[in-house]
């Protein structure tokens, strides 16, 4: 059984959704976050002592893109591919994280993380500013296709629309974007991202 150290209200419902689309039975272990983003208590099996963490038999994974690649992994196709997909997965899978991740949650942190009071809109605008870059690359990208690799969804899809979802949640203005917001929206109402959404939202 897949041991989730997290709750879905962090990064972690990155991967309670990756388990959920592949049917492998999971279990969250809850560590939660106190004021500061700090974890209420030590996490020894991640010497970044940061949420979420894996545990599956004798393997210890951090990183939650990491963890996803994993889980995806041990079903393979469709949500995993082969091949050259494969490396397109990786590459969206790092794209997520370096390119987007940052901008998005420079403004996140700035527009509805932070109490009102430690909130810079000047930050938040140029945390915006960056993402919509970004954005408008992967608007050209699903100009000609619904999913970023091949003819379905992947864990490359998920890996980014989890990355986006806090911003698609929260007021981010896609406005701009119509079919990135289309496809954020395809992939946050597949079944196993509703599940997933529940455990957070409820």
């Amino acid at each position: 059984m897949l041991k989730i150290h997290g709750i879905a209200r962090s990064r972690a419902f990155r991967c309670i959704w990756a388990a959920e689309e592949t049917g492998l039975a999971y279990e969250v272990i809850p560590i939660g976050v106190v004021p500061g983003f700090k974890l209420e208590h030590p996490l020894p099996i991640n010497p970044n002592n940061k949420i979420p963490a894996l545990e599956d038999g004798d393997l210890v994974l951090f990183e939650s893109l990491a963890i996803n690649l994993h889980i995806a992994g041990k079903v393979g196709a469709p949500l995993m591919p082969t091949g050259h997909d494969a490396s397109r997965v990786l590459q969206w899978t790092l794209w997520a994280a370096t390119e987007i991740e940052p901008h998005v949650m420079r403004w996140a942190y700035n527009a509805f993380l932070r109490p009102p009071a430690d909130r810079i809109p000047a930050e938040a605008a140029l945390g915006k500013e960056a993402a919509d870059q970004r954005l408008a690359v992967l608007e050209s990208e699903l100009a000609a296709r619904d999913y970023l690799v091949g003819n379905g969804f992947t864990i490359a899809d998920l890996n980014l629309a989890s990355v986006l979802y806090g911003s698609f949640v929260n007021g981010y203005d896609f406005a701009n974007f119509p079919k990135a917001k289309a496809w954020l929206s395809r992939c946050l109402e597949r079944p196993a991202a509703k599940r997933a959404r529940a455990q957070r939202e409820g």
